[in-house]
C-alpha cells in the first residue's frame, strides 16, 4: 500500500478515536440523569392590578343575547351547515337537525346516532340544551362534553356565538323567551 494512504486512514482512524474519547469522557463528567416528566410546566401569571386569566369572568349568555343579532347568526350558521340542518323536519346530516333546540333535551333528536360522550352528558335525556349549556357547548365542544364526536373547534368570539344562539333560538315553532339578563347594581 501506499504511505500516504496508510496516512489518510491512520489520521481518520486517530480522529475518530479522539472523537470517541472526548465524548465518553463528557458523558462521564456532564452526565444527567432524565426527568420523570419532560417540558416545563408553563404558569401564566397576572401582572399587578389585573385578574388571573383563569379567574376572568365570562360575560353571561343573557347579557350577550341583548346586544346579538338573529340575521347575523344565520350567517354564522354557515359554519355549522355542513354537518346540521335548521329546517323543520328537516334530514338529519353528520350531525342532527337543530330545529327547536333550545331547551330541547339533550341527545334525543329521532333518528341520530349520538356518541356514548354525548349520551352520558344528557343524563338520560333529562339535560336540556339551555342557553348556558349551548354558550359553553359553542365555545369549546370537546371541553364542553369531552369525548363528543362533534369535531369542530367552537366559536371564541362572544359576539358571533350570541349571534348564532339567537339564531338558533328563532329556529322553532314556538321560541322560549330570552334570559333575562342579570341586574347590575
Amino acid at each position: 500500500m501506499n504511505s500516504y494512504v496508510n496516512m489518510g486512514v491512520g489520521a481518520f482512524l486517530g480522529t475518530v478515536f479522539v472523537l470517541m474519547s472526548v465524548s465518553i469522557a463528557s458523558e462521564g463528567i456532564f452526565h444527567s440523569e432524565h426527568p420523570e416528566k419532560e417540558g416545563f410546566a408553563i404558569v401564566a401569571e397576572a401582572a399587578e392590578g389585573e385578574a388571573a386569566p383563569e379567574a376572568a369572568a365570562a360575560v353571561p349568555i343573557a347579557v350577550l343575547l341583548a346586544s346579538a343579532d338573529a340575521t347575523a347568526g344565520e350567517g354564522v350558521f354557515k359554519k355549522c351547515a355542513s354537518c346540521h340542518t335548521d329546517v323543520k323536519g328537516g334530514a338529519n346530516k353528520v350531525g342532527p337537525n337543530l330545529f327547536g333546540l333550545v331547551d330541547r333535551p339533550i341527545a334525543t333528536h329521532e333518528g341520530f346516532s349520538y356518541s356514548a360522550a354525548m349520551k352520558d352528558f344528557s343524563k338520560g335525556g333529562t339535560e336540556l340544551w339551555t342557553w348556558d349549556h349551548l354558550n359553553a357547548f359553542l365555545t369549546a365542544p370537546k371541553k364542553h362534553v369531552p369525548g363528543t364526536a362533534m369535531g369542530f373547534a367552537g366559536i371564541k368570539k362572544d359576539e358571533e356565538r350570541a349571534n348564532l344562539i339567537l339564531y338558533l333560538h328563532t329556529m322553532a315553532d314556538a321560541p322560549v323567551a330570552l334570559p333575562a339578563p342579570p341586574a347590575t347594581n
